[in-house]
C-alpha cells in the first residue's frame, strides 16, 4: 500500500460518526397493493323525517330527485305538484345557472329561443298567494327553494337548488324541498338544459 492510499483509509476512519448520520435514510420502497374488495355503489338518499312527495327531474344532463316539505311549506307543495302533473315543468330550459351558487328553472318563455331577453320573467300566471318562510328548513345544499322579484307570497312556478349552503337567503325565499339523489347531476347543468321530464315518485 502506498503512503497515499494509507493517508485516504486514515481520513476515512477519522470521519466522525455523526457526520455520517446527517445523510438521509433512503426512501423504503412503496409495498404493491393489496387486491381490495369492490367498492359497492353508494346507496340512495332515504326521504327524511316529515318529508312528503319525491319529485323527479329528468334533464338532459341527468336525473335528480328533491323530496317536499308539506308540514312546513303546505301550500307551496300542493302549487308545485300541481304543476308538475300538468306537465308545466316537462321542454323548460334553466334560464339561471351561478357555478357554486344556485341553478333556476320555471319560465315557460324558456321554451323559445326567440324569446331569450325574457328568460326568467314568467310563471304559470298563479302565484302560490302565501309565505311559508320557515325556520326550520334552510338554504343548505342542495336546497329546493321558491324564486320571487321580492315578495314570498308571490313566488310562482320558478324555483331553485342551491349547490352549497346558502344562509344568507334563510328566511327570504321558500325553502320546500332538498335533493336527495342526483345532487351531483345538478353542478352539470348549464343555461339553457332542458327538463325532460318531471314527475312524482310513486
Amino acid at each position: 500500500m502506498t503512503g497515499h492510499s494509507l493517508a485516504v483509509v486514515v481520513a476515512l476512519i477519522a470521519v466522525p460518526l455523526g457526520a455520517l448520520a446527517q445523510t438521509p435514510p433512503a426512501k423504503p420502497k412503496a409495498a404493491a397493493p393489496t387486491p381490495t374488495a369492490t367498492v359497492a355503489a353508494p346507496v340512495p338518499a332515504q326521504p327524511s323525517p316529515g318529508a312528503g312527495p319525491v319529485i323527479v327531474v329528468e334533464t338532459t344532463k341527468g336525473t335528480f330527485e328533491f323530496e317536499t316539505y308539506p308540514n312546513e311549506a303546505p301550500r307551496t307543495v300542493e302549487h308545485i305538484l300541481a304543476l308538475v302533473k300538468k306537465h308545466f315543468y316537462d321542454g323548460l330550459r334553466f334560464h339561471r345557472v351561478e357555478p357554486g351558487f344556485v341553478i333556476q328553472v320555471g319560465d315557460p318563455n324558456t321554451r323559445d329561443y326567440t324569446k331569450k331577453n325574457l328568460w326568467g320573467t314568467g310563471g304559470s300566471g298563479t302565484p302560490v298567494g302565501l309565505s311559508e318562510l320557515s325556520r326550520k328548513r334552510l338554504h343548505v345544499k342542495g336546497a329546493v327553494a321558491m324564486a320571487h322579484s321580492g315578495n314570498p307570497a308571490k313566488a310562482d312556478a320558478q324555483w331553485y337548488v342551491t349547490l352549497n349552503a346558502v344562509p344568507r337567503l334563510d328566511g327570504k325565499y321558500v325553502v320546500f324541498g332538498r335533493v336527495i339523489n342526483g345532487l351531483d347531476v345538478t353542478t352539470q347543468i348549464r343555461v339553457g338544459d332542458v327538463i325532460r321530464k318531471m314527475s312524482v315518485k310513486p
